[in-house]
């Protein structure tokens, strides 16, 4: 009866642990880009398996937007603090953009919003190290 009761709970680390970095979203931002070069190899997709391939593809594609919104959440709620606008006045707004781009790229399957994702994160991972400094 008492394991009912307890549910799993998720998180990064609210202790907090210090432990944060920028790999993960780069590297779920290019598996995006990647995903959509696989899709567009596809071609026709009225065959089964080129359409299951398809299908795969999409998911894994929605899969890592999400979680470069994911990443970037924890860095902008959890890491960057108010003394880091001084240094980055648009910090806010180059969050937020970055998080409405991984949502577009998550509806689309298009090179150039994926493009401008990788170059937001990147932007913000050099934001990150000079954090750091």
């Amino acid at each position: 009866m008492l394991k009912k009761l307890i549910k799993p709970v998720y998180a990064h680390c609210d202790l907090p642990c210090g432990i944060y970095e920028t790999d993960s979203m780069v590297s779920a931002a290019a598996t995006c880009q990647r995903m959509i070069e696989k899709i567009e190899a596809l071609g026709d997709i009225d065959n089964p398996e080129k359409h299951n391939n398809f299908v795969r593809a999409v998911q894994i594609k929605e899969e890592h937007a999400q979680k470069v919104k994911d990443q970037l959440y924890l860095l902008w709620s959890d890491y960057f603090k108010p003394e880091h606008l001084d240094k980055f006045p648009d910090l806010h707004t180059t969050f937020w953009t970055a998080i409405k781009q991984a949502s577009k790229v998550k509806q689309t399957v298009n090179h150039a919003d994926c493009g401008e994702l990788m170059h937001q994160v990147a932007h913000i991972a050099d934001m990150f190290a000079q954090s750091k400094n």
